[in-house]
């Protein structure tokens, strides 16, 4: 984001995968971090403890990043962060996006982790940037 700073936007969506146990409840907590200013804290401690996302665990993972607990949990069941979170799988099922992660980048579609590089490569293609050195 800082090497295009101004010239691209970074929109996160959610698509918890319906099969996964408690990953709507993880993809709310990571909006109810945000509502905190720790939403990217929160997601990469989401991410490396994707194998036991429990309440207990992600409550655990707020404490760890001081957030403030009561607050956190109401905003748990904040029904505006629910429907975020329902809206925007909505959105990926109607886009017949069923992996994540995927990344849009100007309407191509990138299904998968992709080393920095790649976007790079795409984006620059996208600005008409030739040859970044």
């Amino acid at each position: 984001m800082e090497k295009y700073k101004g010239k691209v936007r970074l929109a996160v969506k959610f698509a918890p995968y319906p099969y996964r146990d408690n990953a709507k409840m993880a993809a709310v907590a990571a909006l109810a971090a945000k509502e905190q200013g720790a939403f990217a804290a929160m997601h990469e401690k989401l991410l490396d403890n994707y194998y036991q996302l429990d309440a207990k665990t992600i409550k655990k993972l707020a404490g760890e990043l001081k957030l403030d607990i009561a607050r956190f949990e109401g905003d748990l069941k904040n029904e505006k962060l629910i429907k975020k979170v329902e809206d925007d799988t909505a959105l990926a099922r109607k886009m017949e996006i069923w992996q994540t992660p995927t990344f849009i980048v100007n309407g191509e579609l990138m299904v998968g982790e992709r080393p920095i590089e790649h976007f790079i490569k795409v984006i620059d293609k996208e600005l008409g940037i030739k040859d970044r050195k």
